[in-house]
This record gives C-alpha cells, structure tokens and sequence, in this order.
C-alpha cells in the first residue's frame, strides 16, 4: 500500500492518507455509538492487516501497547490506539492493525476499521486548535474536513517516542560543538516537541534558531530576509545560513518548501536539510527530486548538526572561490 505514495509527484504539496477509525462505547443516553475518524500518511503505512495473535510484552511501560506479534521475522508490538487516546473502544466487529514503518521503527496500530485512501493538498490540513490539541494528548497535528466529516492526523512519531523514550532525539556530548562563527538556522516543523528540542539542541551545538510550525509561515519568514537582503544589497547569508525543515506540515510541506527555495534565485544556495521520519530509501528520491542539499532521518539530531554546519562551510568557501 505504502507504495502508491510514490505515484506522487515530488513539490506539489499532495499527500495520501488512509483514513481510519475508532468506534467508541456507546455513552448513557447516546443510541449510537462515536465514530471519530483519524489519518495517516501512506508513506508510513507498510501494510493493514487482520488482528493477530499477540504474546504480551515484558516490563511494557504502558497499558497501550498490547503486546507483540511475528511479521515474517519481525517482532512487532501492537498498540492499541483507542487506548493511548483515553478512548473506550467498542470490543465487537473485526478491528483492523495498521503496520507503519518510519524514524526506522516498525510499530502497528489497532483501530476499529480503516475506509478509505484520500488524495489532499497539505493547503486543505490545518493545524490544530489548543482544545484539540490537549484532548488528543498533543498528538494530533493536523485536521482536515473530509466529505461531511472532520479527519484528524495523528502524530504517531510522537506516540513511538512516548512509548519508547530511548528514541528521542540526543545531542552527542562528545562532539566539540565550539566554532568561531555563529550560524542562522531556519527551522520548520509541525510538532511543538521537536521545534522545542531541535531549538535547544542545534542552540547548544552553535547555532541561532528561529523556528515555524509550518512551511508556509517559514516561506513567509525566508521571503521577508530576501526583501531584507535585496534592500541592504547583501547577501542572503547576513541573515540566514540554513533551513531546516520537517516533510508532513500543514499548508505547505517541507517537498514544496525546498522546491520554492531552490527555484529561486536569491535563496537557491540556503543549504536546504530534510528532518523526518520519512526519510527511508525507497522515500529519498523525493527529496533529491527538490534539490534538498541532504535528507536526515529523525531522530539523528547529532548528523543533523554536524551535516548543517558542513553544508554552511562549503558553500561559503564555494562563495569564496
């Protein structure tokens, strides 16, 4: 299934959902039972799947994460979603698992059924109100109105690193981080938590960090430098060195981000770096595809700075010559 994403031409700003659902207890003085409708990307989503049969998990840190199952020699662990969501999903009927695969991690999912898969435009994903998002435990980044019905995206990076804290971004102490220059990082990246860890850590590794939740607001931000620059006849590089950037944001995705940077002729030589959980070898082609200067996979945050900082220097000594 995953591979119908691939179909997808690389900067237009689409994406595929599989739309899924949760089928909820029926409440006193409700007589049907709540359905709520939630999505992910296809290219996280390796196969959907009958329940299986589960062995339970040792030391499980928490009581979503039903145990595990055999994949053609992958041990998998299957979370139940309803759960981790504080939902009290109703036990008849056949629930379905959806298997992802990103950050290198396989996880499945449980859920009541899945319906359907969606062509969007990240334009049509708008992020989540402050409600919405503290309901949800903060792991929903973007909603989308479907038909007649309101989908929400879930953040499922942010439920893996929940679960499994082990996978969360870490700075290599070890490196020497002290250089003589100060470098300019633009950041964009839907989720709250990794904006506030990607600032603190490429801070400590050097840089100054400005950070948008979406690539439309970083465009926005980029454009203003470049008026900034061509007003004071200076170049890009007084005010901004590098641009960070998450694929999967609402408005504008990190593909249409980087293809408007590299189309444009005073921003084209801002090293541009892919940060997500996308970035998979049969996925990187799409980076390549907008001239992305690299792609690094979440949570590689020590690569991430070191490979910024490398880019910056040869484009300056490129600029030098």
């Amino acid at each position: 299934m995953a591979q119908t994403n691939i179909l997808l031409e690389s900067g237009t700003n689409e994406l595929e959902i599989v739309e899924f659902y949760l089928e909820e207890e029926t409440a006193p003085g409700q007589e049907q039972p709540y359905r709520g409708y939630y999505g992910v990307n296809v290219a996280k989503v390796l196969e959907i799947i009958r329940q299986p049969k589960i062995t339970e998990m040792p030391e499980v840190n928490h009581p979503s994460v039903l145990g595990a199952f055999n994949q053609r020699s992958n041990i998998i662990p299957l979370v139940d979603l309803a759960m981790w969501l504080g939902k009290d999903r109703r036990q008849d009927g056949e629930a379905k698992v959806i298997v992802t695969e990103f950050n290198n991690v396989t996880t499945a999912f449980l859920v009541s059924g899945v319906t359907r898969i969606h062509r969007i435009s990240w334009e049509e994903v708008e992020p989540p109100n402050a409600y919405v998002a503290s309901m949800s435990n903060n792991s929903i980044t973007g909603v989308v109105k479907l038909e007649n019905r309101i989908v929400f995206i879930l953040d499922l990076e942010k439920i893996v690193s929940d679960l499994n804290p082990g996978l969360a971004m870490r700075l290599d102490e070890a490196v020497d981080w002290t250089s003589d220059a100060t470098y300019h990082a633009v950041v964009a990246d839907d989720s709250t938590l990794i904006r506030e860890m990607l600032k603190d850590l490429l801070e400590k590794a050097g840089f100054v960090v400005t950070s948008y939740n979406n690539g439309r607001d970083a465009w926005e931000a980029l454009e203003a430098l470049k008026a900034k620059a061509v007003e004071e006849e200076s170049p890009i590089t007084e005010y901004v060195h590098v641009v960070v950037s998450d694929i999967e944001m609402p408005s504008m995705d990190g593909h249409n981000l980087t293809k408007r940077i590299k189309e444009d002729g005073v921003l084209r030589d801002l090293p541009v770096i892919l940060f997500s959980s996308l970035i998979t070898d049969k996925l990187r082609h799409k980076g390549d595809a907008v001239g992305a200067d690299d792609q690094i996979s979440k949570p590689e945050v020590t690569q991430l700075a070191k490979r910024a900082k490398a880019l910056i220097e040869e484009k300056t000594k490129a600029a030098a010559d």
